[in-house]
């Protein structure tokens, strides 16, 4: 099959393209960034350099495509001049208008649990747009909504307190937290592009399901730090904190309201209603021996 990867060599697209070249099949690699042309060559894939917003250039590397994985990569959440809902539109949109009229058949979208929601998921909204957007798609394309959930190296956030005070501070974590590997989300995005007879649009990805102290356990114990504790703290408390750190104030909002809904259990509604029967490979346990190389 010929493949388009967006999202260039991140942690998701880099396995996921070693996992369908291994598949003999034929990829290309959209990045935004020269400096990845010639990592993408090495691994056996075609570089193809531009931007997203750029709806022609989208047009010209689809047109003769089996498939697509589409996502929308992340964005500077200190830019205050960021409106990250309209991104995310923006970016549906334009790949809407780059796959209508193609030969592609199939469309995997990288989504986020939480995405079945119209309001309350703060930041996740964003991907719920993009799901309605694509959603319009004409029929004959097969389309599923990956829904990853929280993704482990957001723990990498946590760095600074966990070094000063032993501690990671969240609004979240009293329940079970789905953590999952991007390894994990690729090896499930190859699968299904490699699938045409789909009969769900929506497929959940989990690797490992723990609450706050439980992972701050695992961690702790892998960095030489046993005491480490997970401290539950209120939104405002959280807020004040990424405010001052120079985040984009609507945006910060969007997390705090994010992870408040995980930690109501809102966000996890539909996920436990389409709940995977089996989860991926990678636990906690195997994501933690890599923090604390990188601690």
């Amino acid at each position: 099959m010929k493949i388009i990867v967006t999202g260039s060599l991140g942690h998701i697209g880099r396995p996921l393209t070693e996992i369908l070249l291994a598949a003999n099949n034929e990829v290309k690699v959209i990045s935004s960034s020269t400096e990845r042309t010639s990592e993408i060559i090495a691994l056996g894939a075609t570089p193809a350099i531009g931007s997203l917003a750029d709806v022609d250039f989208l047009k010209t590397h689809f047109k003769d495509a089996d498939a697509v994985f589409t996502m929308v990569p992340p964005n500077n959440y200190f830019d205050h001049d960021l409106d990250l809902i309209a991104y995310y539109k923006r970016l549906g949109e334009n790949y809407a208008k780059a796959i209508s009229g193609t030969e592609i058949k199939r469309v995997v979208n990288l989504s986020t649990f939480g995405a079945h929601l119209e309001k309350g998921n703060g930041i996740l909204k964003g991907a719920h747009y993009v799901e309605k957007i694509l959603n319009a798609l004409p029929s004959h394309i097969s389309l599923t909504h990956i829904r990853p959930t929280s993704f482990y190296y957001n723990l990498y956030g946590y760095v600074e307190s966990i070094k000063a005070q032993s501690a990671i501070y969240a609004n979240y974590g009293t329940h079970a937290i789905p953590w999952v590997a991007p390894e994990d989300i690729a090896k499930a995005v190859a699968e299904e592009l490699s699938s045409f007879n789909n009969n769900e649009k929506v497929r959940y990805i989990v690797s490992d399901e723990l609450n706050g102290e439980e992972t701050a356990n695992i961690l702790g114990k892998a960095i030489g730090k046993p005491n480490l504790k997970w401290q539950i703290v209120d939104d405002e408390t959280v807020m004040n904190a990424l405010k001052k750190a120079g985040m984009n104030p609507e945006i910060a909002e969007g997390l705090i309201e994010m992870y408040a809904a995980l930690e109501s259990g809102l966000l996890q509604e539909d996920f436990e209603n389409k709940r995977p029967h089996t989860f991926g490979n990678k636990k906690l346990k195997d994501f933690a021996q890599e923090f604390a190389k990188e601690f």
